[in-house]
């Protein structure tokens, strides 16, 4: 007789189904506590030092938009005036010149300088265009239009002075953020023209004002001389980069150009300041 077939596992046998059928719910347990397990912010990627939680962005201070993306500028008010900001490319800038009479750290800055004074102090100090007896060579010598028009002319002492002559979170440029503005307007030939304000606005000059940066033809006073000129046809603004023992460097558009300018200038010179955020 033949012996007795053992039975086929798998088919007919009830224990092999039962453990066929714990394997099966094991192996489900398992892949949904993995499922439930992943972290939300594994996919989400945020910018400009963004910090993702459950899944959404918190963005930092100045940055908006689901990913963090979106640079916010809103206007600043420092002593006792509020100024319009823009956002260009990764920046934002003050949208007009300042015109402050303080230090951050609300000292005085010296003005109303004598042009004798003006020429021959290593202090900080302040004017307007026009201001006092000082000889104007070309432009309005309306101190009252100029200051509502292009704020204050600053020298370099004030610009490297540790007291700040930017609200707090802001500071004057150096020339390499003057570079990053000018590259992403195009390059230096090309950007003074959306830098410049346009015909439309008030006060006009002849540029687009695509950028919203909003130039206008300050002019400057002389560091050599004391005297105010070229109101009008040149706007110049400092950065905050030394170059050599005794000069900084400038930027400065002209009326007719649509170039901008790098130079160095005498730390003496009275030019506009901008400021852009930290």
């Amino acid at each position: 007789m033949n012996p007795p077939l053992e039975p086929f596992i798998g088919s007919s046998n009830p224990a092999s189904h039962r453990g066929s059928g714990i394997h099966f719910l094991l192996i489900l347990m398992l892949s949904l506590a993995a499922a439930g397990c992943t972290d939300s912010c594994d996919e989400v990627v945020c910018f400009n030092g963004g910090v993702c939680a459950d899944g959404d962005c918190i963005c930092a201070e100045g940055w908006a938009g689901p990913d963090c993306s979106t640079l916010v500028c809103e206007p600043v008010e420092f002593n006792g005036y509020t100024y319009e900001v823009v956002a260009i490319g990764t920046q934002c800038w003050f949208a007009e010149n300042l015109r402050s009479e303080k230090y951050r750290n609300g000292d005085w800055i010296p003005g109303s300088l004598s042009d004798l004074t003006w020429i021959s102090t290593t202090m900080g100090a302040r004017t307007v265009f026009g201001e006092g007896s000082s000889h104007v060579s070309s432009g309005s010598g309306d101190e009252v239009a100029n200051l509502a028009n292009y704020g204050r002319l600053y020298n370099w002492y004030s610009v490297e002075d540790d007291r700040g002559l930017c609200p707090t979170g802001w500071h004057v440029p150096t020339d390499g953020e003057w570079t990053t503005l000018t590259d992403f307007l195009g390059g230096l030939v090309g950007a003074g023209y959306v830098m410049k304000s346009s015909v439309s606005d008030s006060p006009s000059w002849d540029g687009s004002n695509a950028s919203g940066f909003s130039g206008l033809p300050g002019g400057q006073r002389d560091g050599n001389y004391g005297y105010f000129s070229y109101e009008g046809s040149f706007g110049f603004w400092w950065s905050s980069s030394p170059d050599g023992s005794d000069g900084a460097i400038q930027r400065w558009v002209r009326s007719d150009w649509v170039i901008v300018a790098p130079s160095v200038a005498n730390p003496r010179a009275g030019l506009s300041v901008r400021c852009v955020r930290d």
